[in-house]
């Protein structure tokens, strides 16, 4: 998919994760597999979900189709790599991450204000966590986790910028570049108060 260099200047998350995630996610390997595990399943009934919601919206239904499809492949990839290290999948944990990104979604006003409110959270969230996936693709010390997780940072990384398309096709395309930069400073706010937590992927 290419992009506008508009849509590409406007991405960018405006705080890293701090590194010592990595180490503690390592030392909880069953945690975080299981909470990657929900990360995906939630990604695909989303897309799901949007695709109900607006299903007069021709491009939108295209391009997301595949994409549930692949979430839920993703699943169960995360899901085959927890039962081949004899390890199980947990119960699904609040997460407080997307929770936060909820109360910034405008609840009233024109439907379309909701909508791409709705659209700019799917891509922090998959923005978000194509970061992570580079995190632990560089510095687990597990090899063969290290190569899994950049499989998943490259799929993240062309999510995400579908759902600024997304956007920009329905919607002003001054307006969502203004709207995002609003999001990712408030993003920013919550992982810079969100404590450290090795079982989570946000």
């Amino acid at each position: 998919m290419e992009l506008s260099q508009d849509t590409k200047n406007i991405l960018g998350l405006q705080l890293p994760t701090d590194p010592r995630w990595v180490n503690l996610a390592e030392r909880s390997l069953e945690d975080i597999l299981t909470d990657h595990a929900y990360c995906e399943q939630k990604a695909a009934t989303t897309c799901i979900t949007l695709i109900q919601r607006y299903s007069e919206m021709e491009k939108l239904v295209t391009e997301l189709s595949p994409i549930v499809t692949e979430e839920w492949g993703h699943f169960r990839q995360v899901l085959a790599e927890l039962h081949k290290r004899n390890l199980k999948l947990g119960r699904q944990r609040k997460d407080e991450y997307v929770n936060k990104l909820i109360d910034f979604q405008q609840k009233g006003g024109h439907w379309k204000d909701r909508f791409l409110d709705n659209l700019l959270t799917m891509a922090l969230i998959e923005a978000r966590s194509c970061e992570r996936f580079k995190r632990l693709s560089e510095g687990l010390d597990d090899e063969y986790l290290r190569n899994f997780y950049r499989r998943f940072m490259e799929s993240e990384a062309g999510h995400y910028t579908l759902f600024i398309e997304l956007a920009e096709t329905y919607m002003d395309k001054e307006k969502v570049r203004n709207r995002w930069k609003e999001w990712l400073e408030y993003e920013a706010g919550i992982i810079k108060q969100l404590e450290i937590r090795g079982d989570r992927i946000h």
